[in-house]
């Protein structure tokens, strides 16, 4: 990683921002001072992990999902319903990581657009399904193509091997959480 200059102090507001990586050394230099005893690895794998996840989604939004009138939320949930097709909201908001409250919020935006339809579901009356509209469908084929081309721009920063080997390192991260007992939404 390139050296970079020290951010400016706290307060400073007359010096430009100093860039994420920056940031992160700064942050590593005032955790060991502050908590010698601290695990600097640990934590600026997920302060790295997190920056770029939050940056690669960004860039999705702002430059795939916002222009075809969507969001990243919405290709989320549309996404899985075309993979696992009809769906409960409970089942959609684990496959896409979104609160209830939030999956039953953009139904209804998306109910709206025409691209989802509530149903009663087949199995207790009190309950719905979602299903995917042909609209719906329709979007989502765009949407992917659009968000898979921008993913392999993306993915071209790292050889085939390093793809593979960040795929199994994410993966063993996942299978970690169990072991520790991270809370994980419903």
């Amino acid at each position: 990683m390139p050296n970079h200059d020290r951010p400016a102090p706290a307060g400073d507001t007359s010096a430009t921002p100093p860039d994420y990586w920056s940031f992160v050394q700064a942050a590593q230099r005032r955790i060991s001072q502050e908590f010698p005893d601290a695990d600097l690895d640990a934590n600026r794998l997920f302060l790295s992990l997190n920056r770029s996840s939050s940056t690669a989604v960004y860039d999705f939004e702002s430059t795939i999902h916002r222009p075809a009138g969507g969001t990243w939320s919405s290709f989320r949930l549309l996404l899985a319903l075309w993979v696992s097709g009809p769906l409960s909201p409970n089942e959609a908001a684990r496959l896409t990581g979104m609160s209830r409250a939030a999956v039953s919020n953009l139904t209804g935006t998306l109910v709206g657009k025409g691209l989802l339809r509530r149903e009663a579901s087949p199995d207790d009356g009190r309950s719905v399904t979602l299903r995917l509209t042909e609209d719906g469908l329709a979007k989502i084929r765009v949407a992917f193509r659009a968000q898979n081309e921008r993913e392999s721009q993306w993915a071209e920063a790292l050889t085939d091997d390093e793809q593979h080997t960040l795929v199994t390192l994410l993966e063993k991260l996942m299978e970690q959480r169990e072991r520790i007992g991270a809370r994980a939404r419903r």
